[in-house]
């Protein structure tokens, strides 16, 4: 029902408030897993297509939000997007980047600007074009960034913030995510399981 109402929203163009999106709990079953999207590497893949034997990591992030970016005093998370993706890499755990910022398509967010921040800040993994938002509405993701970490059984153990330091990577004091996929692979259960999210809103389709 819900992936429904979901794509009710997208076709009809009607943004859904925050306050009616889920809340994805920890121990929940990746959403929307099957649905195939657009990959600025070539062809359309699945979260399942990209999940690796040890899980999958999925980020919602956008090509001109200050908290991705950077800005004047702020390297902005996407620099470590790369080391990210190699790290999950060799602990065979899928790396998938999401935008979902339809509203912001001819305004940074299209898919050959995709492509082009792809190439220039050596992202590595999927970055996938979630057109009509169905995958952030299925997830409840509110920011760019925002983080979500599954398990090799597609079951939510992380979710939040990559770290405690948008300003500077080397001054991070709490590598939250980073703490997560260790815990995980080891077989246990990270802590904390849900740190607070920070970053521009999620750019839906608004009402016309």
């Amino acid at each position: 029902m819900l992936l429904k109402l979901l794509a009710l929203a997208a076709f009809t163009g009607i943004a859904i408030a925050p306050s009616e999106l889920p809340d994805l709990a920890i121990g929940a079953t990746a959403p929307a897993s099957d649905v195939k999207l657009k990959d600025v590497i070539g062809g359309e893949r699945s979260l399942k297509d990209i999940a690796g034997e040890n899980g999958l990591l999925v980020i919602f992030t956008g090509n001109v939000c200050p908290f991705v970016v950077g800005s004047a005093g702020s390297e902005g998370w996407q620099d470590r997007y790369g080391p990210l993706a190699a790290g999950c890499a060799a602990k065979q755990i899928g790396f998938a980047l999401v935008n979902s910022n339809d509203a912001q398509r001819e305004q940074g967010d299209g898919f050959p600007d995709m492509q082009r921040i792809y190439k220039e800040h050596h992202y590595g993994g999927s970055y996938l074009l979630d057109q009509g938002h169905l995958l952030a509405d299925a997830f409840g993701a509110r920011t760019t960034p925002h983080v979500f970490l599954f398990d090799k059984d597609l079951k939510l153990v992380y979710k939040g913030a990559i770290d405690d330091n948008v300003k500077s990577a080397s001054d991070v004091k709490e590598p939250w995510l980073r703490n997560a996929i260790t815990a995980m692979v080891a077989g246990h259960a990270p802590d904390p399981a849900t740190t607070r999210n920070t970053g521009c809103s999620v750019k839906r389709t608004t009402v016309r």
